[in-house]
């Protein structure tokens, strides 16, 4: 029996760790393309363009993270019904959340003016910085129906475990997308134009590419074959899914204010403090995204955990996702000690924007060590669909980032912004950390405990 635990503990570490890297490595080409980006126009010489990117890409990144539950969510519901193994339910995981994805997408370039201008007057940057935020704008809001169900269906085959499909199809368009980018920036001098126009060539082939993917697992037959209208529109199930999201859309919200409120703050404090700050937070967004993958992993675990109704499974995936945010966390800390001006200049070679940035870089040093737990446990959450602890321990956070905000930066300046930020941070772990007794005491009489996988 021992031997068998110890078999047992080694193939499940194994799974774990092979699906946390495939994610990681998947997820982080958003980010890293994200950081190409700022490096492709902070590499030409007004650093304004930095400013019209950074701002641009906030715009997106509020509006699609509002809506990044249909990852999310997609991924808890396919993973619990590829651990019951029913096809039907697989398949209303994917059209359920696709369906509102369209909807959502055509909702936002209908409104694209208002939008736009409400952003402008709330970032309220240099008219230079304005002008290249719109065209960046202007261009990219024509991907949105393409980027949501990019979501959707990144959520469900993420749920079925298929690590290779994940990274074929991240690796696939971002590298394309890089390309575009250095050829219409570098080639054609399109600027920021040119940064726009590759990243939304690029969101709607990862739309095709999604689609061929999962027509390899459920044929057009098959799909709408399985396809229960009633069901989906059933009202008990739609009142379900909608709590559930709706948790995660306040979530969501905590972040987006905090985002915005510190890139704001940072857009009155001048175009160079703007650029160093747009450059660390593109880091920042680097090593959350690490931390993502892990949370991806707990979150496919304890989805398929609860479908397999295994208890043991469940609490496993949540003492591994503890360890790995202490190991991940020191390890990045170390990595960012390490790193150099050499790094800050693959961003931009402003000199003076270097300078600035080695002045906040203690911040991102200490970021990871007080995110972890509140980026990887997360998942475990998300996974079992108990998704109102993560609203509550984000809304505490949020409270205490506004207390820290309005006295910090008073007397610090930029420093009391990331001051702020990290506070932040700590209180979404902390504050998550505290509903893990109660997640595990809910499932301990729900699920079994099997001898067996």
């Amino acid at each position: 029996m021992k031997k068998k635990n110890i078999n047992l503990e080694s193939y499940r570490n194994w799974e774990y760790l092979k699906l946390a890297l495939g994610f990681t490595l998947s997820t982080l080409t958003t980010p890293l393309l994200n950081s190409v980006d700022t490096a492709v126009v902070g590499n030409l010489p007004n650093p304004v363009f930095i400013g019209g990117v950074t701002l641009g890409g906030t715009i997106f990144n509020t509006i699609y993270w509002l809506f990044g539950f249909l990852r999310v969510s997609t991924s808890g519901y396919s993973a619990k019904a590829f651990g019951e193994k029913d096809k039907s339910e697989e398949i209303t995981a994917l059209v359920r959340p696709a369906i509102i994805s369209v909807l959502i997408g055509m909702f936002f370039i209908l409104f694209q003016k208002v939008i736009l201008w409400g952003f402008s007057n709330f970032f309220d940057a240099e008219k230079e910085i304005t002008k290249y935020l719109e065209i960046y704008f202007n261009i990219l809001i024509w991907g949105a129906p393409f980027v949501l169900l990019n979501y959707t269906f990144l959520g469900w085959i993420m749920g079925r475990k298929e690590i290779k499909k994940c990274l074929i199809l991240q690796l696939l368009t971002n590298v394309t997308n890089i390309m575009l980018d250095l050829y219409f920036v570098k080639v054609l001098k399109m600027d920021v134009a040119g940064v726009a126009i590759a990243t939304l060539v690029s969101q709607v082939l990862t739309t095709i590419l999604s689609i061929l993917i999962i027509l390899r697992t459920f044929s057009v037959k098959e799909i709408f074959g399985n396809v229960d209208l009633k069901k989906i529109l059933e009202k008990s199930e739609i009142k379900k899914v909608g709590a559930v999201n709706f948790n995660l859309v306040i979530r969501t919200l905590c972040l987006l204010v905090t985002t915005n409120l510190f890139l704001e703050k940072a857009a009155h404090s001048g175009k160079i403090v703007l650029a160093a700050n747009s450059i660390l937070f593109q880091i920042q967004y680097l090593i959350a995204y690490i931390f993502d993958g892990f949370a991806n992993a707990s979150s496919v675990f304890s989805g398929i955990a609860i479908g397999e109704k295994n208890f043991s499974k469940l609490k496993w995936t949540l003492k591994k996702s503890i360890n790995s945010s202490i190991v991940i966390s020191i390890l990045l800390s170390i990595v960012m000690i390490i790193f150099d001006e050499s790094f800050l200049m693959f961003y931009t070679k402003n000199i003076e924007v270097i300078e600035i940035t080695n002045q906040y870089k203690i911040w991102i040093i200490i970021f990871p060590l007080v995110v972890s737990f509140g980026l990887v446990v997360y998942g475990n959450f998300t996974g079992a669909m108990e998704t109102k602890y993560i609203k509550k321990s984000m809304l505490q956070a949020l409270i205490v980032f506004l207390i820290f905000y309005f006295l910090a930066t008073e007397i610090y300046q930029n420093h009391g912004l990331w001051l702020s930020f990290l506070a932040f941070s700590l209180s979404r772990s902390v504050f998550l950390m505290r509903y893990v007794k109660r997640f595990l005491k809910k499932y301990e009489n729900l699920l079994i405990v099997p001898e067996h996988l």
